[in-house]
């Protein structure tokens, strides 16, 4: 399958970016390029990125084989990842993916028959403080519960793009992988929204809330990293010697050797 123009102009404005003898590093954004235009990463994909890169086929493929955001089998126009990893899943995690995979009749890595939605098991999204978690298209979709999944997948379904807990307002699959391919989004309500929510300042706002200081530490903290005599850093020498080791045992007496040593 050939590429359109419009990706060769977007391919040498991507290698453009590089030092003269850098063009490698353009892989990682010429694959999502690729992606793009096809909706993961083909054979034909990875012939144009080596041919384009001057790199043989086997390095293109063992980079795009290495990272889970370059798709080896069609994807829909919504990729929907939940987290089932230890903080979604004792929060529910497992529960959201269930009603999720039961609502669209597909499971992991499959696409539903009209082509629209790829389910997928996330083993992190690494937005922990905000578990459970799925995303669409990489945006986040916060503190979710069977319920509200199941009607994100159902606004999808029915065209909608459901609005994101943070973020840019939801792309579709191409859409997200030319950005990443480094394009920006040229819809004019395509900025970035809230990015930081209470739950990742939690810590931060009972800090203040107690009045704790940048400057201050827990006492023993303190003790346990004083300077030691003589030296500029170390632990604290300890208060009170410890305690002598024990005895060693008495030797064995030659009587108590095995029978027949």
């Amino acid at each position: 399958m050939a590429f359109s123009p419009e990706t060769h102009a977007a391919a040498a404005e991507i290698i453009a970016r590089y030092p003269a003898g850098r063009s490698r590093s353009a892989l990682l954004p010429l694959l999502h390029l690729v992606q793009a235009e096809q909706g993961c990463v083909t054979t034909e994909g990875v012939s144009f990125c080596a041919d384009t890169l001057g790199l043989t086929q086997a390095e293109v493929g063992a980079v795009a084989t290495f990272y889970t955001m370059y798709k080896r089998r069609p994807v829909g126009d919504y990729l929907v990842s939940v987290c089932t990893n230890l903080s979604c899943a004792l929060l529910g995690g497992d529960e959201v993916y269930a009603r999720v995979a039961e609502r669209l009749g597909i499971g992991h890595d499959e696409t539903t028959s009209d082509g629209s939605i790829t389910l997928e098991h996330a083993e992190c999204l690494a937005a922990c403080d905000y578990a459970p978690v799925m995303t669409v298209n990489y945006e986040f979709y916060d503190q979710v519960d069977p319920d509200s999944a199941q009607a994100i997948v159902e606004g999808l379904q029915a065209g909608e793009r459901p609005a994101p807990t943070r973020g840019g307002p939801l792309c579709s699959f191409a859409e997200t992988s030319r950005q990443l391919a480094g394009f920006a989004d040229p819809r004019p309500a395509g900025v970035a929204g809230p990015g930081v929510g209470e739950p990742s300042v939690a810590g931060l706002l009972l800090a203040e809330a107690t009045g704790w200081r940048a400057d201050q530490a827990p006492a023993p903290l303190v003790a346990a990293t004083a300077p030691t005599a003589g030296r500029g850093t170390g632990p604290a020498a300890p208060a009170t010697a410890p305690p002598a080791p024990a005895a060693p045992p008495a030797p064995v007496p030659a009587s108590s050797e095995r029978k027949g040593n």
